[in-house]
């Protein structure tokens, strides 16, 4: 396994600290707890406005990848760990103690420009570790949700693609969700327990949220449908909108102007799970539909199927992976895993390249009766292989075959006794398939008429 694996999870799938303990953290299944916690921090962990794609400087650090189902109400969607995924990758040879393995937590929160810019150091240090001892590695990268977001940025807009051989998404949003809108709009207050949790503001923070909102026009109006950029979405800073739309174009304008990045990239979707394709606004509200235009084009309960791929992939295409699931449980599912491991695992295998043998012929086009027919066949010396020479009548039945030996490179036969007719002359290899080119000539052999 020459290569570096990257694992990118997305929105939420990374645990958070800072100096004083965790503050998102799933552990002994205990997402209800975690939430509960998240709440005592909201203060801290809500970012400044127009905080663009730096760092708040709060002292929060990504810490590891979610090991067990992780919810956060009001923020995408419920989402299953990554312990199955890596467990399937180790198990495949690519391990952190091998080098060949990077596990890419990061702060969800923030701007994917920003995580995608961090994602190249650490990539390019990982790298230059593991190309001291294979030095033709480049980066594999398996990315679920929003993590396949950050590693395009990377990729595209951060000279990623130099290092890149694969990009595997699961579920990546490439152009939005309309899950998005609803929860940025209509926002989040709910008591849960002792607590009453209101992430709203928390939400309405978040530069990565907004970024996955979607690229196509997905609100509804009396003139057809909107880009968000089109409309007025209540409650939100119409900068942070435009700022978002202006990700997903840069993104998607790199690609185009690249082709290899097609064939780089391997996506896998979820299919036929209800899903909020498109929004209604109506009284300050945003009501999910899960229609467009009028067609039910379904996705994986939370990614429609028209978000789900790049805008130059068809959602017909060929090079999409479609799997029967929700995407909370993607990367939790066997047939994931499975297309994940043959993806990383297939190689670019080298036909080996035969060159063929080219015979000479030379085969007279008239014959009279009582004459032998001389065939005459020079092989080069470097591509010599055994022949066979066969005469076939009009009516194609083989009148004679031989296989004369061929070691001096000029074969010679002579065949007597053909009766007047037309015949076809045939060189080829001794067997079918042989890597000899079959050369056909005819002859025509005559009475001689008497003067």
């Amino acid at each position: 396994m020459n290569d570096l694996v990257v694992v990118l999870p997305g929105i939420l799938g990374s645990t958070l600290r800072d100096e004083n303990g965790p503050v998102w953290e799933v552990s002994g299944r205990a997402a209800l707890r975690a939430v509960l916690s998240f709440g005592r921090s909201l203060r801290r962990m809500t970012l400044p406005e127009d905080i663009g794609d730096e760092h708040p400087g709060d002292g929060i650090e990504p810490v590891a990848l979610m090991a067990d189902l992780h919810v956060l109400p009001g923020i995408w969607t419920p989402l299953k760990g990554y312990d199955r995924l890596t467990k399937r990758l180790r198990s495949i040879g690519f391990t952190e103690e091998k080098g060949n393995l990077l596990l890419f937590p990061y702060d969800w929160r923030l701007s994917n420009r920003y995580n995608g810019a961090r994602l190249g150091r650490e990539v390019e240090r990982a790298l230059g570790k593991l190309r001291e001892t294979q030095p033709d590695a480049k980066a594999v990268f398996v990315c679920h949700s929003m993590g396949g977001l950050v590693a395009r940025w990377y990729i595209e807009k951060c000279g990623g693609h130099e290092v890149t051989r694969k990009l595997i998404t699961i579920g990546t949003p490439y152009r939005g969700a309309a899950a998005a809108v609803e929860q940025l709009v209509n926002g989040l207050r709910k008591g849960l327990g002792p607590l009453a949790i209101d992430l709203t503001e928390f939400a309405r923070s978040m530069p990565s949220l907004h970024q996955l909102m979607p690229e196509y026009a997905c609100v509804e109006s009396p003139h057809g449908l909107l880009k968000t950029t089109e409309t007025t979405l209540p409650e939100l800073r119409t900068k942070m909108v435009e700022d978002a739309m202006a990700f997903h174009v840069a993104i998607n304008n790199a690609e185009e102007a690249r082709p290899a990045s097609a064939t780089a990239t391997h996506a896998i979707i979820g299919a036929k799970q209800p899903t909020a394709t498109t929004i209604r606004i109506a009284d300050g509200k945003a009501t999910p539909v899960r229609t467009y235009d009028g067609r039910d084009l379904f996705g994986d309960s939370t990614v429609p199927s028209v978000g789900s791929t790049r805008p130059d992939v068809m959602l017909d295409s060929n090079v999409l992976r479609r799997v029967t699931e929700q995407h909370t449980s993607l990367q939790d599912n066997p047939a994931v895993l499975d297309e994940v491991e043959s993806i990383i695992t297939a190689v670019a295998v080298q036909v080996r390249n035969i060159e063929w043998t080219h015979p000479r012929v030379t085969v007279p086009d008239l014959l009279l009766t009582g004459e032998d027919l001389p065939v005459d066949v020079e092989l080069d010396e470097e591509n010599r292989r055994a022949v066979k020479i066969a005469v076939t009548d009009e009516a194609g039945r083989l009148v004679e075959s031989r296989a004369p030996s061929v070691a001096s490179g000029i074969v010679s036969a002579r065949f007597p006794g053909l009766a007047p007719g037309a015949y076809s002359v045939q060189v080829s290899g001794l067997k079918p398939g042989a890597p000899v080119a079959a050369v056909t000539s005819a002859v025509l052999v005559m009475d001689c008429p008497e003067v």
